[in-house]
Parts: C-alpha cells; structure tokens; sequence
C-alpha cells in the first residue's frame, strides 16, 4: 500500500518511505498546503505507518494500520472541535494529559490537529510545552493552510511537509475516474481553477452540478437582480437549523467567488455560475462575496438564524446598488 493513495508527491513519499524504513521519521510533522491538497489523506497514512506492525509501513493490512485507516485506533486522536473557529486552549490541555497515559494498544499515541493554524494564541503555548518535552511514544501530525500563522517555535521543532499541486493530466485523468458523469467543459473549468489540487476541483465539481434547490434559486435570482425572489428566499431560511443554513451559506460563498473568477476570464463551471458572471459586475460579485463571509462569520458566532438571514439580505442588495 505505502503512499499511493497520496496522488502526486513523489519526492516527499519517496523522502517519507527512507525515513520510515530508517526509523528516522521525526516525532513531530508539520504537513503544509492549501485546502484539498490532501493533508488529511497524508495525516491518515502516516498515522497508519507509525502504528504498523508490517514490514514497509503503512502495509494497510495488519490490524493497527487498518485501524487507523478507518479512523477507530484508540491511540490516534484528533484534536478539534470543528463547530469552533478557533482550537480552544482546554482542548490541548485534555490532549495533552491524554497523551502522557501509555498507548492502549499501539506502539505510538499520535496526535492530529486538522486545523493547526486554528489554535488560538493560549493553544499554541500549550502544544509547545509537550513538543518541547514529548514522551519517548508520542507523535503529533499538525495540519496548516497557512503554517505561517503558527508561533516560529512550533514550526521549528516540526519537519515540515508541502504538498504540491498535481500535473494536469493526472489531475484531469483523477477527475474522469471519479466522475465520468460529468461534462468535459465542467471538469476542465474545476481543473484549471482549482490549481492543481484535487479536492478543490471536486468540491468545484459539487458545487457546479450538485447545488441544493435554495442555491440554485439563489444563483438565479442574484443573476436577475430580483430583490423580491431573494426576499423570499431569505425569509424562508429563517426556520432553518443553523448547520443547515452554514451548508448553503458555503454553497453561496462558492457560487459567488466562481462567478468573480470567470468575470475574469477563468471558465465557469456550470451555467448557475455563468449566469451569475453574465449578469453581475466584478464589484457586485465581490461585495457578494463579502456579505456571505460575514453571514457565516455570524452564523458561527450563535447569531439567531433569522438575524443572520436578513442581515445578508440587506448587504447583498445594499452592495448592489
């Protein structure tokens, strides 16, 4: 198995394969790049491999490499709170006393932090305490879009690992695999926009031929300038839950940043999309951009969801005009 689920990156699963075979793979990785560049498939493989019983880890047939594969290796804990913005201090702090009890069954206690980036400042000098004194079994396998955001002491006691964008015809040919379905011009749109990472041209893919029946209403309403249409769409919303108005939101979000994209010349993805770029200015795009951004920023901060609905409202047509 080793690392070919990983598309790409030779050098570094070239470069990760002699550490392991070595025993030389450091206790603490920094796994870089933006959003669906893969670091949560390499966190998942390289978790497998520091539990592996086989010859040439991760194996992913003895029963700790699967384990952790499918994410149920008691050792292999994940540290977030994806409801939160930020990764709270108390958070680590349980992390942390979790890891200082001896592995349950595994010969490594790996800890994952999806959103590294997202400790807030108290979290951060929390995790340096143990990275600077980790027992001789622990691990850490700390994800960022933006490491740069993490204190420099933190960066400098991990090895740092960039996951680089895909060549275009792997890329393209990972696409048609995985959805034949799909017309050529939409998968050429995701591919080109997404920068040679494959799960931002999949989520492009979603979002182009997947929109829920309120994005789509949406896209058409906002490309018309109908006032009244997004009116009452809005006031329907405002007896949604709020997880399911933050899966629209990010629909909306999506819609509006692909439209502005193909205002400049980038192909676009489906016709919502299109329409949208046709008949909306770069600057009204971008202020719909920035409404939505808001929106969801108020939606995580526990604004009632009535509240949050209208007050999109009201900066998507005030950034109309």
């Amino acid at each position: 198995m080793g690392f070919d689920e990983l598309l790409g990156n030779g050098a570094l699963k070239s470069r990760l394969r002699a550490a392991l075979d070595g025993g030389r793979l450091a206790h603490s990785l920094l796994i870089a790049g933006p959003a669906g560049s893969g670091k949560r498939t390499l966190a998942r493989l390289l978790a497998a491999a520091l539990e592996c019983e086989g010859a040439h880890p991760p194996c992913g047939v003895c029963r700790p490499c699967r384990k952790a594969l499918e994410g149920v290796h008691p050792d292999v804990i994940t540290v977030d709170e994806p409801d939160r913005k930020q990764v709270p201090v108390e958070l680590v702090r349980r992390a942390r006393a979790e890891l200082f009890v001896r592995p349950n069954e595994g010969r490594r206690k790996v800890l994952i932090f999806p959103r590294a980036q997202d400790l807030n400042a108290p979290a951060q000098n929390a995790l340096l305490k143990v990275l600077e004194e980790p027992p001789a079994y622990g691990a850490f396998l700390l994800l960022a879009a933006t490491p740069e955001m993490l204190l420099p002491t933190i960066r400098s006691r991990c090895i740092e690992l960039r996951l680089a964008p895909l060549e275009g015809p792997l890329l393209r040919a990972e696409l048609a695999r995985r959805h034949p379905e799909a017309a050529e011009e939409a998968r050429e749109a995701a591919a080109v926009r997404s920068g040679g990472y494959l799960g931002q041209a999949l989520a492009l893919l979603a979002s182009g031929g997947g929109l829920s029946p309120e994005a789509a209403r949406f896209a058409g309403q906002y490309a018309a300038g109908d006032d009244l249409g997004l009116l009452a769409l809005f006031v329907s919303l405002e007896k949604w839950k709020r997880p399911q108005l933050a899966d629209l939101l990010e629909q909306l979000r999506g819609l509006l940043e692909q439209a502005l994209l193909a205002r400049r010349g980038c192909p676009a993805a489906s016709e919502a999309v299109r329409a949208m770029a046709e008949g909306r200015t770069a600057a009204d795009l971008l202020d719909g951009c920035r409404a939505v951004a808001q929106a969801q920023d108020d939606c995580r901060a526990n604004v009632a969801v009535a509240n949050v609905c209208a007050g999109l409202f009201v900066r998507l047509r005030a950034g109309g005009r």
